[in-house]
């Protein structure tokens, strides 16, 4: 049971070093967007990567508690709270990037701007986590 415990807790860290690379990814594509189609077009190739990631943290977390005997510590409830508002967060940025209105002027400014905002959210919430779990 230590062995299972104790690789679920490298996978862990390495899914969450993923994450953190894949919303800096996310932040290279965004910055760099110059026509939103091609944007898109990039991002419904890379969003299931950053999916698959969130999954890994998720599934590692879940193997970790059961290991534990399903011991909900404030550490745990933070980390499913967090990894629930990823999901919620991502599918705000899809939703966002899919009913983009195109005949608006300043479309890919705007989307730009929020999106932004999410993936700071999201990268600042994650190193804070990681510096707290390993301190």
């Amino acid at each position: 049971m230590n062995e299972m415990y104790d690789m679920s807790i490298v996978t862990h860290n390495f899914g969450v070093m993923g994450i953190l690379g894949v919303i800096l990814v996310n932040i290279v594509m965004l910055l760099r967007a110059q026509n939103i189609r091609i944007y898109a077009k990039k991002m419904r190739v890379f969003m299931p990567i950053g999916a698959t990631m969130i999954a890994v943290i998720l599934f590692t977390g879940s193997v970790m508690m059961a290991a534990k005997h399903l011991s909900f510590t404030v550490e745990n409830i933070i980390m499913i709270v967090f990894g629930t508002l990823m999901i919620f967060f991502e599918i705000t940025r899809y939703k966002k990037l899919k009913h983009l209105d195109l005949s608006e002027e300043n479309h890919l400014q705007n989307y730009k701007s929020a999106a932004m905002r999410i993936l700071q959210f999201e990268f600042f919430v994650t190193l804070a986590i990681s510096v707290w779990m390993f301190i």
